[in-house]
């Protein structure tokens, strides 16, 4: 029996209203781990290739990993995953926060949806007792308003899992947010659970976890929080969380401005770290057993972006910052804040908004379009002003909230070329003709535009000596070169590789994959302490290669081939016009091609070979290749 886990799953039949309580599958967990892994297997055996991914026949899965609730440095997340309604392939998110480890201390791990319900409803766990319970009270209510009601009405302790009016409204990039702030913001799957006509999860665990191996545990424990305590990176996290990355992608020209015009901003100090810890943090806030504390509470004390709340990351600095041409800190704040409040994704709303605002400067869209709206670059008011309309699809924001890539389709007149999306799905902060590895990750990602599914960051600023531990010397000065295409294929597929696993084991990518500080092998010693499983770092490899194979193949079933792993031209065809980058493109082929036979797959379709999928064990998914 595993240790270290709730061990039950919680399988809800919306359609019926019944609740069934299984064991974890056991042999499931051996070949694909928990979370992100587990959910992947499951749900590619339920989903079938021409599921309308708003319909009833979708599943939503939620599923937390074997070391979430546990003392391992960041083990603080969940995996949700379903067939997307943004992109109709594969679609995945992840959180951090406290919910996760909640539900662990409930005693349970995955939590499968199917069908839907006739009518509003929320799920209320508290440890054995779980109950289907009515929400017409609470639906229509925004993420806060239903955080207060359930903890008022279950108790303060509760820790909720919810979606606001972007969700009940199906908007395609709406997210499902838990503990407030913490947001499941990609793929649009808290419209999935629109459609399903949840409106939250509500769990209180007072349960305890079984650690395999008490007498060792803490020692170990203790030396890894110590070396995430070391390490030099965690000092300027703490201060900053991801806030100072503006400043850093500005000096590198990776801060997509002007709808990825360009990746240089002149008014980045205007929203960068700096600008945060002086005029509005409050203070850093950590999710269960952080130690970095990336997360942030900032407060904007008057004016009409006046709010108190989490802060942005990174991301939302861009999307609704630079990448809209907008300098006013405050107004990126307090969209952010907006964004949590009724539950969007920021990265593909500001990237929706960046394209209308390209579409207005060209004449696509007018005043007519827009009930008067100037949509002109650095228009905070209208941003603002355009978040509520999508969220509650009025006006132009009932387009807007189908994303960019739809809309597009609606307004023609070569407004498609604005369209900075990869199957759907709009790009991350991430301007790919600065760092060549993060344009090809955004087109193998399985979830469509992605940097988190590779999280190639070791050629950012150059991590060196990590390359060469993982690779070997003979790799370099080429793979840390982030304008080089050269061994791109081969670092994003390991990257890919590793990050699935460590969505499956329920960690954070900081501290694993930047900085590398936690590897395989610490991996494994932790699943031996801490769940009694027995794994060497070839089998975890292993694993994550399957999952992304096993990944690929169900968006293969849904017609994905090379041709869906492209980026927009004016990342590969069109180079870079100012800053570091300038000249740059993405040399996209080039490195698809070593990508793909490093994975094994086709190199003209993109598909996995009968041979790599046998060499997995998938073969089941060998019968479903297109012959």
């Amino acid at each position: 029996m595993i240790k270290g886990i709730g061990g039950t799953n919680l399988w809800v039949n919306l359609t019926k209203g019944t609740i069934e309580k299984r064991p974890v599958e056991e042999e499931i967990v051996k070949d694909y781990l928990l979370g992100a892994g587990y959910l992947s297997r499951i749900l590619y055996d339920m989903i079938p290739p021409d599921t309308d991914p708003l319909s009833p026949d979708n599943v939503l899965g939620i599923a937390t990993g074997l070391l979430t609730a546990s003392m391992f440095p960041q083990a603080s997340r969940h995996v949700i995953a379903a067939l997307s309604p943004l992109t109709g392939v594969w679609g995945e998110s992840h959180a951090a926060g406290f919910w996760g480890a909640e539900l662990k201390f409930a005693g349970y791990d995955v939590i499968i949806f199917t069908g839907a319900s006739k009518s509003p409803v929320y799920l209320n766990i508290k440890d054995d007792q779980v109950d289907l319970l009515d929400a017409d009270e609470i639906w229509g209510t925004d993420v806060f308003e239903t955080d207060d009601y359930l903890r008022k009405k279950h108790g303060r302790l509760a820790r909720t899992l919810a979606i606001g009016q972007a969700g009940e409204n199906l908007v395609r990039f709406a997210a499902i947010m838990n503990d407030r702030d913490r947001a499941s913001a990609r793929s649009g799957l808290g419209a999935v659970m629109g459609s399903k006509r949840v409106k939250a999860i509500s769990v209180r665990g007072t349960g305890k976890i079984e650690v395999a191996d008490p007498s060792n545990y803490l020692k170990v424990m203790d030396v890894f929080h110590r070396r995430m305590l070391d390490n030099p990176f965690t000092p300027e996290r703490a201060r900053y969380g991801t806030t100072s990355l503006v400043e850093l992608m500005q000096h590198i020209g990776r801060l997509p401005s002007y709808n990825m015009k360009q990746g240089v901003f002149d008014g980045y100090k205007k929203i960068g770290g700096d600008a945060i810890n002086e005029h509005y943090l409050v203070k850093p806030r950590a999710d269960f057993c952080c130690l970095q504390r990336c997360g942030r509470y900032t407060m904007v004390p008057k004016g009409p972006y006046k709010y108190t709340g989490g802060s942005p990351e990174f991301e939302t600095q861009t999307s609704l910052g630079s990448r809209c041409g907008i300098d006013n800190l405050e107004a990126v704040l307090f969209g952010h804040h907006l964004a949590n409040q009724w539950g969007m994704d920021t990265i593909s709303l500001g990237g929706t908004i960046s394209w209308a605002m390209e579409a207005w400067e060209n004449g696509v869209i007018t005043r007519e379009e827009t009930g008067g709206l100037d949509l002109g670059w650095g228009n905070h008011e209208s941003m603002i002003k355009l978040i509520k309309m999508i969220a509650f699809r009025e006006g132009i924001g009932d387009v807007l909230a189908e994303g960019s890539w739809r809309a597009a389709q609606k307004f023609g007149m070569g407004s498609e070329e604005y369209v900075m999306t990869v199957k759907k799905q709009e790009i991350a902060g991430q301007e790919p003709r600065a760092q060549k590895s993060m344009g090809l990750a955004a087109v193998t990602a399985a979830r469509g535009a992605d940097h988190l599914y590779a999280f190639p960051v070791l050629d950012e600023v150059g991590f060196d000596d990590d390359i060469k531990e993982r690779f070997g010397e003979e790799y370099l000065p080429e793979m840390a070169d982030r304008l080089s295409p050269k061994y791109k294929g081969l670092m994003v597929a390991e990257c890919e590789n590793f990050m699935v696993m460590v969505e499956s084991v329920g960690l954070c990518k900081y501290g694993t994959q930047i900085p590398p500080e936690f590897y395989y092998e610490d991996i494994a010693k932790a699943l031996k302490l801490h769940n009694d499983i027995d794994m060497t770092v070839e089998q975890l490899r292993q694993i994550g290669e399957r999952v992304v194979n096993l990944n690929r193949m169900f968006n293969v079933r849904l017609g994905v081939r090379r041709k869906d792993d492209q980026l927009p031209r004016r990342l590969t065809d069109f180079p870079a016009p100012v800053g570091p980058s300038k000249g740059q493109i993405v040399e996209l082929n080039e490195m698809l091609n070593d990508y793909y036979v490093e994975r094994g797959w086709d190199i003209d379709t993109g598909m996995p070979k009968v041979e790599t999928l046998e060499r997995l064990g998938l073969l089941k998914e060998v019968r479903d290749l297109p012959t």
